[in-house]
């Protein structure tokens, strides 16, 4: 046997003293020195005792240290639980619950309060801070510079990634090392990526954007990354002239066209911009090409499937739509009552089938045999339409998910918080067009009879149970929710009411 995601990804680069990562301050990381440190990490995990198959969650800060520990679970046989660093400890308790996890790394800051409910839960709790000391690096210090990778097979599960559902109540995808895999190589090909690419990486790496189709992409193609601890304008734009290829959410490349130095001559060695994980503004597809030559490329993806669909490398990147199924990937709109597939302009919910798709839900085989059909179709929970040249569009989203920034919030999982406020009889969130973010949260409070709720007082009880990125901007008073005929609340009508409320007038 063998193991095809560590073999691939990272065995494959043995020996290379050329840049793997190059960091902020102009250091960098060969790929052999990053393979040793895997090893040394891979090591740690299975003196704690994990055996192939146990899943190790992290909440940690982005560094090359955080990147060699998803190297190492894959290296060790290991499950990777990747969780958002704004999830509050509340959000944490259920995710270590559920998955079983037995070991969670988090920031050296959060260890006080993670530490005893790791324990109540039978999970070990190391460190690793965003500058890579802390505990786990402590333990790695003199272990040895090789690991005898742990055989597994493309069928073996490589990660959970946890997506929140309309109940509150969060998902575990399971994904396999062949999802990734082929996803990587599709990509790859697809976007042309080679040894010479230098990626500009400023995104999180607790996500399938940036881990699984940037990070995956880089090490599949064997090429180089910029790797920047987040989005800052001006480490993007000083560093820009050094890369060829960027990956980014609509936020990152409406604040490069705010800054005026972004022009043709600094992008002028840039091969590939990419745009991802919300709908880019046909204005800024516009605007970016006018200011730097290049025509972002969008593409459609979720945690469930890695990438779906993409726009030309070659040919029309079309604004407004997510382009055609990518290589080996299968997409169909179908009528949300009966299933059947509709024909090509006709609007429904988006299936997708190929070896991207993922294996189903940790735990809850009732919710993936409701969105994942026999056949291998996925239910994507997205609407949308396939045009007369084979362009996907999509119009809408099922279940009113909101996307802002690039995340992905669930009203319902905020509307159990407000509606167990002091006050409230009940609420509503919705997601309104943001200039920044695409969409930001917006909460819709009906008061108690004779009631009047502490709008303050309630949004900090979201600050103190929500990830930040969750966090309504704004909480409304109303008499009463619009409804229809079956009682149902009439979300599209709260939208369109209060769609300019954060625009530019």
């Amino acid at each position: 046997m063998a193991n095809p995601l560590y073999d691939t990804l990272f065995a494959a680069h043995a020996g290379r003293l050329d840049a793997f990562l190059i960091l902020p301050d102009g250091s960098e990381i060969s790929y052999q020195s990053f393979l040793q440190m895997t090893a040394r990490f891979a090591h740690v995990l299975t003196c704690a005792g994990l055996n192939p198959g146990d899943r190790v969650a992290v909440q940690i800060q982005k560094s090359p240290q955080a990147l060699a520990v998803y190297a190492a679970c894959a290296q060790a046989g290991l499950i990777f639980l990747p969780l958002n660093t704004a999830y509050t400890v509340d959000e944490l308790t259920y995710f270590l619950e559920n998955s079983g996890a037995r070991l969670m790394v988090c920031d050296g800051a959060s260890q006080g309060a993670l530490a005893p409910i790791a324990t109540g839960l039978g999970a070990t709790l190391e460190t690793l801070n965003g500058d890579g000391s802390g505990s786990l690096s402590d333990k790695a210090e003199g272990q040895p510079d090789s690991f005898d990778t742990v055989d597994r097979s493309g069928d073996d599960l490589a990660a959970f990634l946890y997506t929140s559902g309309t109940t509150g109540r969060s998902k575990g995808a399971m994904l396999t090392q062949d999802n990734l895999l082929s996803n990587a190589r599709t990509l790859t090909d697809h976007w042309r990526f080679t040894a010479d690419d230098v990626l500009l990486h400023a995104l999180p790496i607790f996500h399938t954007h940036g881990l699984f189709v940037a990070t995956n992409i880089t090490l599949t193609a064997g090429g180089s990354m910029i790797f920047l601890p987040k989005f800052d304008a001006d480490q993007v734009i000083a560093l820009l002239p050094r890369a060829t290829a960027m990956m980014g959410v609509p936020t990152f490349y409406t604040r490069l066209l705010d800054d005026a130095r972004l022009t043709r001559e600094l992008t002028a060695r840039m091969r590939l911009f990419i745009s991802g994980s919300a709908p880019l503004l046909a204005e800024t597809h516009v605007s970016f090409e006018s200011r730097t030559g290049h025509r972002i490329l969008e593409r459609y993806g979720m945690t469930e499937t890695n990438m779906n669909t993409s726009n030309p490398y070659d040919g029309e990147r079309r604004a407004g739509t997510v382009g055609f199924p990518l290589p080996g990937v299968e997409l169909k709109v179908t009528d949300p009552e009966t299933g059947k597939t509709l024909p090509d302009g006709e609007v429904g919910q988006i299936e997708v089938r190929g070896p991207n798709v993922f294996k189903g839900y940790w735990q809850m085989p009732e919710k993936t045999a409701a969105e994942l059909r026999e056949d291998g179709f996925f239910i994507t929970g997205d609407l949308g339409r396939v045009d007369e040249d084979g362009y996907v569009h999509i119009v809408g989203r099922n279940k009113d998910l909101i996307i802002s920034g690039g995340y992905n919030i669930y009203p319902k999982e905020i509307e159990l918080l407000l509606d167990d406020q002091p006050g409230v009889l009940e609420s509503a969130v919705i997601g309104v067009p943001h200039p920044d973010f695409g969409e930001t949260v917006l909460g819709i409070l009906v008061p108690e009879k004779g009631a009047a709720p502490d709008t303050d007082a309630i949004l900090a009880a979201a600050r103190d149970s929500l990830a930040r990125f969750k966090h309504p901007r704004e909480l409304i008073l109303l008499d009463e929710l619009p409804r229809n005929t079956m009682g149902k609340v009439q979300k599209n009508i709260l939208r369109d009411t209060y769609k300019s409320r954060f625009m530019p007038s």
